[in-house]
């Protein structure tokens, strides 16, 4: 019987259930999951970034109900150490942290103006001249975390927490068409390739629902 349940909204648009999923499948979980409907009470608010609440993803495992992605991530590397969540190294582990709480808790002008969907392509779309300070601070922490680290993963050689945090980003980066710098276009290209994004993207690919809002051609 699987050890447990994480509760997601849509694969499609929720950035915050993929990153909960892909904590759990990088700490190994036996898991199942439970969606909760887009209409539901909250769901819609959240993607449409009309509410600063999110509730889910919601992981539930042995009696304890732990949300917010951080939160799990930190429950997760306490309930599974060998799983290497986070680097070993304690200056990297404080690193890691770092920037996985600045995508956490920041870049709303990015959130707004590329709103997460996997199965839209917006070949020529036009940012908002608020983003772009957000998207060459993402190129920046990646950047420097692939020199750091020798990549191809932010922290090198396997993925941690902070892939987990940024693979929407990277996602939406290819929604948009978003120029990037070399480097950045490599790690994408490593998110994108990942298998555990791949087998999200199928998933997403298959679901009925959808919000018309970000649908829409902007």
């Amino acid at each position: 019987m699987p050890q447990a349940v994480l509760t997601i909204s849509s694969r499609n648009y929720s950035s915050w259930s993929l990153r909960g999923w892909l904590l759990c499948r990088l700490a190994g979980l036996d898991l199942t999951e439970e969606m909760v409907s887009i209409d539901a009470p909250g769901q819609r608010a959240e993607l449409l970034l009309l509410s600063p609440s999110v509730l889910v993803p919601r992981l539930t495992h042995e009696g304890v109900s732990v949300w917010d992605t951080l939160a799990i991530a930190e429950y997760l590397n306490e309930s599974f150490p060998d799983a290497g969540l986070y680097p070993a190294d304690k200056l990297a582990r404080a690193h890691c942290r770092s920037v996985s709480g600045e995508i956490h808790s920041g870049f709303q002008n990015l959130r707004s103006a590329l709103p997460m969907n996997l199965r839209a392509r917006h070949e020529s779309f036009r940012i908002f001249a608020g983003a772009k300070p957000d998207i060459e601070r993402v190129q920046s922490i990646w950047r420097d975390c692939l020199q750091r680290y020798g990549g191809p993963w932010l922290f090198g050689a396997r993925p941690t927490v902070a892939d987990a945090m940024f693979a929407p980003v990277a996602t939406r980066f290819v929604t948009y068409a978003v120029p990037l710098d070399p480097a950045c276009r490599d790690y994408v290209k490593t998110i994108t390739d990942w298998p555990l994004i791949r087998q999200w993207m199928k998933a997403a690919a298959s679901e009925p629902e959808e919000v018309e809002e970000l649908d829409a051609e902007f």
